[in-house]
């Protein structure tokens, strides 16, 4: 999609300046399209909120899907089993999420989240055996350390909120591995496999907890999956109009409103254990990433950072 919607540059800002500057405006409307998942969690199923967010995220796509060649285009669409894996996972990303941010603060699942970069260089060395240096274990330790002290595991403390959590960010981990493998494929066509999947499983599950929405319901749910397609053009431009190492640190900004939004909206007041573990999985994540960038990109792919870029969690 984003390939296809071309933006012009503003001459008073140059490429990099408007990079950032779309990062940071993706990156707030990710956040504040969460922050209205989280509140039509209390009234709506998440079968519901996937279904009619795809419904509205397909209105807007159909016509760059015509623009490029249709459904005919989509059915040659490379190694078709990946295909339907990264499907798979998303759909298993976004209902996670939407089901732990009904049960926990906003800034409490997108702490875990965060650690998705730390897990996707774990996982790397087992599945993609990708050679991991000793100082990038080390982070990757750091950031689980983090994990540790934001779940404070206890029989008291361990909830069903945080383990659907950590499965959402696992399930985003492998979304990023499972798109390393499909670099070659066009954002639109991405997109589209994984709204249809998405509108398929919330059509499925919708029925068995309907809730008839109101008027004002029904716009709020649509305007999930508008939102949610316009921050990734934000996201997806800035990484083509800027470097990822300058861009990609912004996404971070992302607990910053998910703290915000928490507090003034739902009355979240983080916790001390919260904020330490969010510090300790931002630093072993930004580690991370500066050692992607001066090791480059994987043989023939993209650096982490990219992945991570097109593909932000909710």
């Amino acid at each position: 999609m984003s390939a296809s919607s071309p933006i012009a540059t503003p001459r008073t800002l140059s490429g990099p300046l408007l990079g950032i500057a779309l990062m940071i405006l993706g990156i707030f409307l990710y956040s504040a399209n969460d922050t209205l998942g989280k509140w039509l969690t209390a009234t709506y199923s998440v079968g519901m909120i996937m279904l009619v967010r795809s419904i509205a995220a397909m209105v807007v796509l159909a016509p760059f899907v015509r623009k490029q060649g249709g459904m005919a285009k989509l059915r040659q669409a490379p190694r078709p089993w990946m295909q339907l894996l990264r499907v798979a996972v998303m759909v298993g990303e976004i209902g996670f999420f939407y089901w732990s941010v009904s049960m926990l603060p906003l800034a409490d699942v997108m702490t875990y989240y965060l650690a998705g970069p730390i897990y996707v260089v774990a996982l790397s060395a087992v599945l993609l055996k990708e050679k991991v240096d000793a100082p990038r274990w080390l982070a990757v330790i750091a950031g689980f350390i983090g994990v540790i002290i934001v779940l404070q595991p206890s029989s008291e403390s361990l909830s069903w909120g945080a383990l659907i959590a950590i499965g959402g960010s696992l399930f985003f981990a492998a979304l990023m591995i499972v798109t390393r493998q499909l670099r070659g494929t066009p954002d639109s066509t991405l997109l589209t496999f994984s709204t249809v999947a998405t509108l398929v499983v919330g059509a499925i599950l919708a029925p068995f907890t309907w809730t008839t929405p109101t008027p004002m319901g029904l716009a709020s749910l649509a305007l999930i999956g508008i939102v949610a397609l316009a921050a990734q053009l934000c996201v997806t431009r800035s990484l083509r109009l800027a470097p990822a190492s300058v861009v990609v640190p912004y996404q971070y900004t992302m607990l910053i409103w998910a703290v915000v939004f928490g507090y003034f909206f739902f009355g979240d007041t983080p916790k001390p254990s919260m904020l330490l573990g969010a510090a300790i999985i931002i630093a072993a994540g930004f580690y991370i990433f500066l050692r992607e960038q001066r090791a480059g990109p994987p043989k023939g792919g993209e650096t982490l950072a990219e992945e991570v870029g097109d593909n932000v969690p909710g």
